[in-house]
């Protein structure tokens, strides 16, 4: 790294630490071509970003902690609902992969996409693996996008069962909007690859709504294919308990041969700048979301 792009990288971690406001006001203007309404946020975007300026974002660590969320969702009964876990290191030296199945899912627990689907019998680079966990292990990854509640986290890496419905493909992603314990709508997200997922927003009565979504060459159409799963009053009342004094967030869930499984909780989807709902939408979900009356 250059001496330039070091002094780069140190002023902006000191002005998102520090100056926040200041940095969400510049990329706003230069985004939407206004700055946010401070006093009267409206849509759930500017809201997430009046959440993170303002709010106390203690538990957002905490539950944005993919290894102890799972005390989190423990003490809400929900043990049920967890992926079983196979392992957790600090060091990546350290990871036995000849303990572990033939097929898992190895993930850091501080940041978002650093997961490896490990297949044995494909011959697995295990050095490649390791060389890229540790790279993630050592980013302070809420510097990237501005959540900086990420930072309090202890960088793990964790093994996961691999659930799949056909030991290939991925699970249905179902991501319930939820405001203070009141789940809303369900985002749905399938056939997930680097370069494409197929998305629809459902109501809790499994309506689909693609009025509401914008489509991209990444975020396309699903064509409300996806079934009403039988598990859907499951999930709801499990989202209810875990999104209970939290003014917005994300419960995802995944269902695999028909059981209900706890994914993890997001509070700032696509780190407040979501561009995949519709103007009207994104103002529909600020509604829900009451933001508490003082500031931290």
């Amino acid at each position: 790294m250059t001496l330039r792009k070091r002094l780069y990288h140190t002023y902006h971690r000191f002005m998102l630490d520090h100056f926040r406001r200041y940095l969400v006001d510049r990329d706003w203007l230069k985004w939407k071509g206004y700055k946010v309404d401070w006093d009267n946020p409206r849509d759930i975007n500017e809201k997430i970003q009046w959440l993170i300026c303002f709010y106390d974002t203690s538990m957002w660590s905490l539950c944005s902690d993919k290894y102890r969320v799972r005390d989190f969702v423990r003490s809400k009964g929900l043990e049920d609902l967890l992926v079983p876990l196979l392992g957790v290191w600090d060091n990546v030296e350290d990871i036995d992969f000849e303990s572990l199945p033939r097929k898992f899912v190895l993930k850091c627990n501080h940041d978002s996409g650093s997961y490896h689907i490990v297949d044995k019998e494909a011959g697995p680079d295990y050095d490649a693996i390791r060389a890229d966990l540790r790279k993630s292990l050592g980013e302070k990854y809420g510097y990237r996008h501005g959540e900086v509640y990420y930072n309090k986290i202890k960088p793990l890496v964790l093994a996961e069962s691999f659930l799949s419905p056909d030991e290939k493909s991925l699970p249905v992603d179902y991501k319930v909007w939820c405001f203070d314990g009141k789940p809303y709508s369900i985002w749905v997200c399938y056939g997930r690859s680097a370069n494409e997922v197929f998305v629809n927003l459902y109501d809790l009565d499994w309506n689909v709504h693609a009025e509401v979504s914008v489509f991209t060459e990444h975020y396309k159409d699903g064509k409300g294919k996806v079934p009403k799963p039988e598990c859907l009053d499951s999930m709801l009342a499990a989202a209810s308990k875990l999104s209970e004094g939290f003014p917005e967030v994300r419960v995802d869930f995944y269902v695999n041969g028909g059981k209900l499984y706890f994914g993890e909780l997001t509070f700032a989807s696509l780190y407040g700048k979501m561009d995949y709902f519709t103007d009207e939408y994104l103002v529909e979900l600020g509604k829900q979301c009451i933001l508490p009356v003082d500031k931290v």
